[in-house]
């Protein structure tokens, strides 16, 4: 959307970075997204889950303060995104977009033994360890959002013909949300109906954090669709939309963030081996 949350690394150009402070004040990095000093000593790892919860606890997840007090009495968490599935491609407001029960959580972690723990101790931890997750090795950042904003630019290149998991997080701009979701469920359509995709979710927070998750055949398939080849009906619907968002953003924030899959974890929806293996 030249921004929408699909959008992949050739298409941010224009996002700043996020200030960093420092004794002297306020500095701003020289390349895009990227903090001075921001590269980790060691690097985390990332995990995306996919669970059907209680309401109750779907609210709390959704509604608390993200990564607050709840959350930072967690060890070796160090970020976490609590969001809402959507259904991709239906109308922006309707109950057959919202899918309140299931909830969409993607964190960072300094090890997995961390993450491990989080998934028999916490209670939260242990609803989403009945779901589906997948474990995720950083390659690539474009573009920034607080919280993910020191992950460095580049950690690794990736096989053109490798499987690929790519993650976008978004904060909207309020005024903007009702254009947001007309130029983005389109590209939505696209990346659901994509032959590259095994799987692909949106999801949100309200009121205005938004994200996306798509799992790939290869980063070939994938950088097809953001470039306007792929196979699917109307391949320039996201170059359409980037077109709209360089006129008039939609975000604060938003990131796309690259991962090779490491290992998956349960099932979704009576799914099993999601991620590509080869």
């Amino acid at each position: 959307m030249v921004h929408l949350p699909w959008t992949m690394d050739w298409q941010l150009r224009r996002y700043r970075s996020l200030p960093t402070t420092t004794p002297q004040g306020p500095q701003q990095s020289s390349e895009p997204g990227q903090l001075p000093g921001s590269v980790a000593d060691t690097m985390p790892i990332h995990s995306f889950h996919l669970a059907t919860v209680p309401p109750m606890t779907a609210a709390r997840a959704l509604f608390r303060e993200p990564n607050g007090p709840s959350d930072g009495g967690v060890p070796g968490l160090t970020h976490i995104e609590h969001l809402s599935l959507m259904r991709l491609g239906a109308p922006a407001i309707s109950l057959e977009r919202l899918r309140l029960r299931r909830l969409a959580v993607f964190a960072q972690w300094e090890s997995e033994q961390a993450l491990d723990d989080y998934l028999g101790t916490h209670p939260l931890g242990r609803h989403l360890a009945d779901g589906w997750h997948v474990r995720l090795e950083f390659v690539r950042r474009w573009g920034a959002v607080t919280g993910l904003h020191r992950l460095p630019l580049n950690a690794s290149a990736m096989d053109p013909d490798e499987p690929v998991v790519a993650v976008t997080l978004a904060h909207l701009k309020l005024p903007q949300v009702r254009r947001f979701f007309h130029w983005g469920r389109p590209v939505e359509q696209l990346v659901r109906d994509s032959p590259g995709t095994t799987l692909a979710l949106a999801a949100i927070r309200p009121p205005r954090t938004f994200s996306t998750f798509s799992v790939w055949n290869s980063v070939r398939e994938m950088r097809a669709m953001v470039e306007g080849h792929g196979t699917s009906h109307a391949p320039q619907r996201h170059a359409t939309a980037m077109a709209e968002r360089e006129r008039e953003d939609f975000h604060t924030e938003f990131t796309t963030l690259r991962f090779r899959p490491v290992s998956e974890h349960g099932e979704w929806e009576g799914r099993r081996g999601i991620v590509p293996t080869s």
